[in-house]
């Protein structure tokens, strides 16, 4: 299973009930868990920071990876350079993969979103594909849903090429998700704790338990 942590520190600072000023440290310690619990890959996806700022902000996150984790940065192939993560993930409408490979060193990282069947072919060569939206998801209201039938038909036409589900997956839709044959899944709220529960251990566990379910739900499938 791979597992993609996508970041929201406003979002994740509101969760806990922090003030706006503890909103980075709480993302730098959510980070930091889920490097520590062996998670995958860590999107960052904070749109509302200016260039020079966001490139400030991935590079000490970059300090809080450890292990295999890879750290990625959302459709700002700029920011990503500049800070030295380890790859970007593209939009569906942005710059195509192929694109990308002939700028960026062999192991650069590209993930890429898709909400169609109809743009994978145009990206074949990325390392894995992130589809959705799955099922409804407080970020993605007014939009039409996969549902289980269209994510299994994306993970069939991507033959073969990882695919991660994403919006409104947690612990209770891994057996969905094993069912499509999805190789994981990324998600924002479901690495977020409620107010009052400490980050570190929420993120551990929520990793740890997301891989077991996902294991179970496998051999059943």
């Amino acid at each position: 299973m791979i597992l993609c942590l996508v970041t929201d520190r406003r979002r994740l600072g509101g969760a806990m009930g922090l003030p706006e000023s503890e909103w980075t440290e709480a993302l730098h310690r959510q980070i930091a868990a889920a490097a520590n619990a062996g998670i995958d890959y860590v999107q960052v996806r904070e749109s509302d920071i200016e260039a020079g700022a966001l490139v400030e902000l991935v590079r000490s996150l970059m300090r809080v990876v450890t292990g295999a984790t890879r750290l990625l940065v959302n459709d700002r192939l700029d920011v990503a350079l500049a800070a030295r993560a380890h790859g970007v993930h593209l939009k569906e409408h942005s710059i195509l993969p192929a694109d990308v490979r002939r700028m960026t060193p062999p192991e650069f990282l590209i993930g890429c979103s898709v909400h169609k069947i109809s743009s994978i072919a145009a990206r074949k060569s990325a390392d894995f594909l992130i589809a959705g939206t799955v099922l409804p998801t407080a970020s993605k209201r007014a939009v039409d849903y996969l549902d289980q039938d269209g994510l299994s038909k994306i993970v069939e036409a991507a033959a073969g090429q990882p695919v991660l589900g994403i919006g409104g997956l947690d612990l209770s839709a891994i057996p969905l998700l094993a069912s499509t044959r999805a190789t994981g899944l990324a998600a924002i709220g479901a690495f977020i704790p409620a107010a009052g529960d400490d980050v570190t251990d929420f993120v551990k566990n929520r990793v740890k338990a997301m891989r077991k379910a996902f294991d179970s739900a496998r051999r059943r499938t």
